[in-house]
């Protein structure tokens, strides 16, 4: 395994090489190669990017040829080979070995949170409110980096608190686990130039930056000045030509300002190769159940994103809308879990109860715990993958699953039982369910006539 997966290395390596000489003229080629080899699998995503590459009016053409390829070459390959070699094709058939051996779920990415503590106190946001004394020590990352590991998991994505307060010890960890892929959420406060620097030394760091919108509402939001640090951070990134993202919850509030064209392009213009959206959450005794979006505004939300998609040069990822590319909830383990800076190991970074700790009990024997295979054996919670979650479109599920493996509340300042978390969805799950029962007919009925499907 280890010389088959040096060699497929190498053979990346090389491509990227290659592609880079010449990326218009030699990307097709490579394609080519890659199509002889294919056995006919992969035919529709093959066909896609021969796609994108070929035709000049995708939006994806210029996104590779203008952009992708103008980041630092080193970063390209590194994260190349972390990204496709190590975690989708070797880790992918890792995860199914303990999947099948196990019969429980395997993560392909493991969010963390390495502090609790941050630099601001965003309003609505819970992480401030779990104190800024707990930490995951650099050897209990480092432990729980080498299981997952063992285990296939390469993706590791932090969380917070404010993931950069130990920037220093996430250097050292990308420079240990020099094969994986580390992606933090970041208020990008604390990007300085050492620590972009050393971002281009090990090459596989990808911040996620959060942005709330214009100046005002993100100073308005996370604190006066803000804004502008984030516009420092981009240009210090661009600058080195690394790779970076943005973050963006969207409410009832601010949906329409956050997925409109000219913020679509502002994200572009900054220099951002993805953004991350989430769908605003009611988690925390000290959340407001009123920012949760209404159904008409999840829709518009979800139309402008897929929009966009065919008309932009910006990846995008919709979390709570994009359950059918995924099969519905991605949580428990499923494909991926949170680790909170307790050591708490919660089925998502949204859901916050447990009946495990990664300081007692092995990554395995928390995936193989009550919680954990519950969410295993009911997965997916609902045929229709608009409404994939157990707490926010099905609320009757999650207390069920709380209460029948006695799982506990892990927000240590203000603990919220899962009846009063319910209380704040049902309302939410009953407006949403035929508008999501309509949307997922006429996505199903759109798909059939578009791959001809009986």
């Amino acid at each position: 395994m280890a010389i088959t997966t040096s060699l497929k290395r190498a053979g990346l390596n090389q491509a990227i090489n290659y592609a880079l000489k010449n990326p218009k003229e030699n990307l097709p080629k490579l394609l080519d190669w890659v199509d002889k080899f294919a056995n006919g699998s992969f035919e529709r995503e093959r066909k896609g990017v021969r796609e994108v590459i070929s035709n000049p009016e995708n939006p994806y053409y210029s996104f590779i040829y203008d952009r992708l390829f103008s980041l630092d070459p080193d970063t390209i390959k590194k994260i190349g080979v972390n990204f496709f070699i190590n975690s989708a094709l070797d880790g992918w058939h890792t995860q199914d070995e303990y999947r099948k051996k196990y019969d429980c779920n395997i993560p392909w990415a493991i969010l963390l949170d390495p502090t609790s503590a941050c630099n601001l106190h965003c309003t609505g946001c819970w992480a401030a409110e779990y104190g800024n004394k707990l930490n995951l020590s650099y050897d209990e990352i480092d432990s729980i980096i080498q299981q997952g590991k063992e285990m296939g998991v390469y993706m590791y994505i932090y969380t917070g608190g404010e993931p950069l307060v130990r920037k220093n010890d996430l250097i050292k960890l990308c420079e240990k686990h020099n094969d994986c892929i580390f992606l933090s959420f970041t208020n990008a406060t604390l990007i300085d130039e050492k620590f972009a620097d050393d971002m281009l030394r090990v090459k596989n760091f990808i911040p996620a930056i959060s942005l709330e919108g214009n100046e005002e509402t993100t100073d308005g939001r996370r604190g006066t000045g803000v804004y502008q640090a984030v516009i420092r951070a981009t240009k210090l990134l661009k600058e080195r030509k690394l790779p970076f993202g943005f973050s963006c919850c969207y409410t009832s509030v601010n949906w329409d300002a956050i997925t409109s064209e000219e913020y679509f392009q502002k994200m572009i213009d900054l220099g951002a190769y993805f953004t991350w959206y989430f769908h605003f959450m009611p988690t925390g005794m000290a959340s407001t159940p009123e920012l949760m979006p209404t159904p008409e505004q999840r829709v518009e939300v979800y139309k402008r994103i897929r929009h966009a998609r065919a008309t932009k040069p910006l990846f995008l990822l919709d979390f709570q809308n994009d359950g059918e590319y995924v099969g519905g909830c991605v949580a428990g383990g499923r494909r991926y879990l949170h680790i909170n800076a307790k050591g708490d190991v919660d089925p998502c970074v949204f859901i916050h109860y447990s009946d495990s700790n990664i300081r007692e009990k092995s990554l395995l024997d928390c995936l193989r715990s009550p919680l954990f295979m519950e969410y295993h054996k009911r997965q997916p919670f609902n045929e229709n993958h608009y409404k994939p979650c157990p707490m926010l479109e099905n609320p009757n599920i999650l207390p069920e699953i709380v209460k029948g493996t006695n799982a506990h509340s892990t927000d240590p300042e203000e603990p919220e039982s899962v009846d009063h978390l319910r209380s704040k969805t049902v309302n939410y799950a009953k407006n949403w369910d035929p508008v999501a029962d309509k949307l997922w007919q006429e996505r199903q009925k759109q798909l059939k006539e578009k791959y001809h499907l009986d």
